[in-house]
């Protein structure tokens, strides 16, 4: 795949047979990922574990506790034994530590029956104190079982213990790796690929800017943290130096490639189409870096807005998890599989691509974002909408709006922050069962474009064809089946721990990793005409004569092959392929909170009218803007922007929260599909590749005449999603004019 920082699977140099990206990149990444998990699942495990030494070693009868048995208790150091009337003649007398007390006759004389009183009760404190300690010291000698448990329980609980106090020290070692390793192989995400001399030229002293700004921030930073005169924790040091560490290597590297240029691939190249090529991140650097230091005098604030991701380090660290898991998956046999089910019906390559949406909904529903679902799943998606005979205009198209629709169903991650930023107004539950309308408006409404447009029409086999071949497809998934189930009910069983939007990064690569390893067992061929009945033969031409014109599916179909090689080799080409989309998509998100700090030290914001007199106007002025916000901004980022300064001006202009969330989330996704940036094209492009694109591009020019299908992978999304969301805009006042809502 171009652009790619992985090796080529079979062209390997260095030691043990491992590239040096292998061992400094791949391989930590690996271990981060691999300690998330455990992490993760130590969790659950020690919590079964205290509920396991508590039925095991715990003593209703004699109150005996399993947290009383954890360590060896420690013996009292009170007196047991005291001589209560001494003790009273004492006190009375003046003595002993009453007589420090400077208020001890304040309210008069003390009542020798009252200090005895009080001592006698203190006597029964220290009894009962000794009595829980030779009981419990007892109990642990009759059973030596409970040293054996609490050390294996005591364990678990130092792992998870050890990582949830450093998970983010593992984040940014991670994003420090990843976009060390993005920035090396050019895997930074931009509007177009730099080809010319020129492109390299203006690319490379961009990012030298950038990086400088960024190096300047932390370091700066650093120092001012240095002077505060305030203890810091260490944790925070190290993460600081880990920032300066990645910026100051990426500004040399970039020094390096501007005095040492690489060979372009072609000469020449204009200046204007060169500021394309610069990496989104690095436009971002150079303006908030010239606004803070040069405007505001606030040096430091690039290296603070970093701190957006260790402030939410948990959906960081679920990010690289979901990104692993989708590059695991097309190591797999899965997709095929399930897609055999569907062929045997011949659907046309619309209604084929409306199905995979749905089930593309799903994953995206889980990890809250459509980008990351494009970046894991958008190569996949792609080759099996064109091999159903699809234009590739119309597979790029479907692979950017691939993980749309699950933005607002139930679990998605997104609406669950959403509820926790604006608990005054709504409430997740509120939010999920008004998305399920928005979720079948939208993929019904893209199935009637893409129908609309299509060039073959409405086709489908008869059930007398079709249902053998689906019967005949259904026996392959039922392992992968019965794989899933196992992995979902051991956590729903063993470790008492469901499914849900907060433990699926936990399970999902679980899931993955055992699926991986059923495959290099079974060792299968792949064969996408499977299930296809008549049309097999049809079909394996058709991906042949694809083969032929496509770089991305002969190198997809070389992988294929040498993922059944090997269990290892599999999961560490997997890993490989996680590794620069990690560094791409997360210093992008890091990036975006800059602008979104920028945004809000400017005040902008408090220019917007709190009051537009009209709610017809006011609609389409939150739409129009809140998609303009979805172009330039990861959604989590977008969201905390939204909710405090946007959302208060909705509601103002009497505009329903849920409403208004509703609007929120459609917009963004035709923000992310809309040019100029179009953030989703973008990671399709980097899960796709240039040279792919670029040949889609080449083979719509010298196909068609039309301006629709040369342009169909920008047009088709955003001629789905603009009349959705001014239909989920509008459309609630609409009905309520004509009296039907």
């Amino acid at each position: 795949m171009p652009m790619q920082s992985n090796p080529t699977p079979g062209a390997k140099s260095g030691f043990l047979n491992r590239t040096w990206s292998e061992w400094f990149s791949t391989l930590p990444i690996f271990l981060i990922l691999v300690l998330t998990l455990i992490i993760g699942t130590g969790e659950m495990i020690h919590g079964q574990l205290l509920r396991v030494g508590e039925h095991l070693y715990g003593d209703p009868a004699t109150g005996v506790q399993y947290s009383f048995l954890r360590a060896d208790p420690v013996a009292p150091k009170c007196e047991r034994h005291p001589d209560i009337e001494a003790q009273v003649q004492q006190q009375m007398a003046g003595g002993g530590a009453a007589s420090d007390d400077e208020f001890a006759d304040l309210f008069g004389p003390q009542d020798p029956a009252q200090v005895r009183q009080s001592l006698l009760a203190a006597q029964q404190v220290c009894e009962e104190k000794y009595q829980f300690y030779e009981n419990t010291q007892k109990y642990i000698d009759a059973h030596p079982g409970v040293k054996v448990f609490r050390a294996i329980e005591t364990g678990f609980f130092a792992i998870f213990h050890f990582g949830t106090e450093n998970r983010n020290l593992f984040l940014v070692i991670m994003v420090v790796i990843a976009a060390l390793t993005a920035t090396l192989n050019k895997h930074h995400i931009g509007l177009r690929p730099a080809v010319t001399r020129m492109d390299y030229l203006v690319h490379d002293a961009a990012m030298l800017l950038a990086n400088g700004f960024l190096s300047y921030s932390v370091i700066s930073y650093i120092q001012s943290l240095a002077n505060s005169g305030v203890a810091v924790d260490p944790n925070a040091l190290i993460i600081n130096y880990l920032w300066a560490t990645l910026f100051i290597a990426t500004t040399l590297i970039s020094l390096f490639r501007l005095i040492k240029p690489q060979t372009p691939k072609q000469q020449g190249g204009s200046f204007g189409l060169a500021l394309m090529a610069v990496p989104l991140y690095a436009w971002m650097a150079i303006i908030t870096g010239i606004a803070f230091i040069f405007f505001m005098d606030y040096s430091v604030g690039q290296a603070i807005y970093l701190g957006f991701l260790t402030d939410y380090v948990a959906i960081f660290l679920a990010l690289g998890l979901f990104i692993w898991v989708g590059m695991l998956l097309t190591q797999t046999r899965v997709m095929d599989l399930f897609l055999n089910i569907l062929r045997p019906w011949n659907f046309s390559p619309e209604t084929l691509t409306w199905l995979i949406l749905i089930g593309a909904s799903i994953p995206t529903a889980y990890t809250g974002a459509s980008g990351i679902f494009v970046v894991a799943a958008g190569a996949l998606i792609y080759k099996e909408v064109w091999n159903s005979g699809a234009r590739r205009q119309y597979a790029l198209a479907v692979s950017a709006m691939s993980g749309t629709l699950g933005m607002v169903i139930r679990p998605c991650l997104l609406v669950v922050l959403i509820a926790m930023l604006d608990s005054k107004h709504v409430t997740s539950d509120e939010l999920f069962d008004h998305g399920i309308y928005v979720f079948w408006f939208i993929s019904l409404f893209f199935l009637t474009v893409s129908l609309f447009f299509a060039e073959s029409k409405f086709r489908i086999n008869s059930p007398t064809v079709a249902i053998p071949g689906m019967v005949r497809a259904l026996g392959p998934v039922i392992p992968y089946v019965i794989i899933t189930a196992a992995v979902v009910l051991f956590y729903r069983y063993v470790l008492n721990t469901e499914m849900n939007e907060f433990t699926a990064p936990m399970i999902l690569p679980l899931i993955l990793l055992a699926i991986v390893l059923f495959d290099k067992i079974r060792r299968e061929p792949s064969s996408a005409a499977m299930a296809y009945g008549q049309t097999a033969d049809d079909h394996e031409k058709m991906v042949q004569e694809h083969q032929k014109t496509s770089p991305f599916l002969r190198t997809h179909d070389a992988h294929g092959i040498e993922r059944r090689s090997g269990f290892e080799a599999a999961i560490r080409f997997a890993t490989s392929e996680t590794v620069g989309h990690i560094g791409a998509l997360i210093i992008l998100m890091a990036l975006s909170a800059s602008v979104g700090g920028l945004v809000e030290k400017t005040e902008i914001v408090h220019l917007l009218p709190t009051h537009l007199n009209n709610i017809y106007i006011s609609l389409l002025f939150i739409a129009l803007l809140l998609a303009g916000i979805g172009m330039t901004t990861d959604p989590f980022g977008a969201v905390i922007l939204v909710a405090a300064s946007i959302a208060p001006v909705a509601y103002a202009n009497g505009i329903n929260p849920i409403h208004f969330w509703m609007i929120c989330l459609v917009a963004f996704e035709l923000g992310y599909v809309t040019p100029p940036v179009a953030l989703n094209h973008l990671l399709t492009r980097l899960s796709v590749g240039d040279e792919e694109v670029m040949a889609a591009d080449a083979e719509a020019r010298a196909k068609y005449t039309k301006f629709y299908y040369r342009y169909e992978r920008w047009l088709l999304p955003i001629m789905v999603l603009f009349p959705a969301l001014m239909m989920v805009t509008f459309a609630p006042y609409i009905f309520k004019m004509f009296g039907w809502y």
